[in-house]
């Protein structure tokens, strides 16, 4: 059961359940290329992640996939995503890190523009 990120606030931080994911594990506040990072622990490692630029602005919404679970065919149901429009999706490999250290695939709804998203690497 992953929670409703549908309700998570456009703002940081995002209460609840949610945790900022540097508190829970070896991480930097501001992870470069993703933001400030908050999840609720219960679904790890799945998420949904929710990140934040610089400002506290919600930018995207990230499912961290592990590769036994595509490998075994698992499904991964009604993934809840923040009421904002979508501008892009990236799917994107990582060997681990962590947090999630298993291989994994991150599933990335941005809700910011490619050359916005580019920004957060900072």
């Amino acid at each position: 059961m992953h929670p409703d990120s549908s309700a998570a606030p456009l703002h940081e931080p995002p209460g609840g359940k949610y945790r900022k994911v540097s508190a829970l594990v070896a991480l930097p506040d501001f992870v470069p290329g993703m933001g400030t990072l908050y999840v609720d622990p219960a679904t790890l490692p799945a998420g949904p992640f929710l990140a934040y630029d610089h400002q506290g602005h919600l930018v995207s919404s990230i499912y961290m996939i592990p590769m036994k679970d595509l490998n075994a065919r698992r499904a991964f149901s009604d993934l809840k995503i923040a009421h904002a429009p979508a501008d892009h999706v990236d799917i994107v490999f990582n060997a681990g890190h962590p947090g999630v250290a298993e291989p994994h695939y991150h599933i990335v709804v941005w809700y910011v523009s490619a050359e916005r998203a580019a920004q957060l690497a900072k």
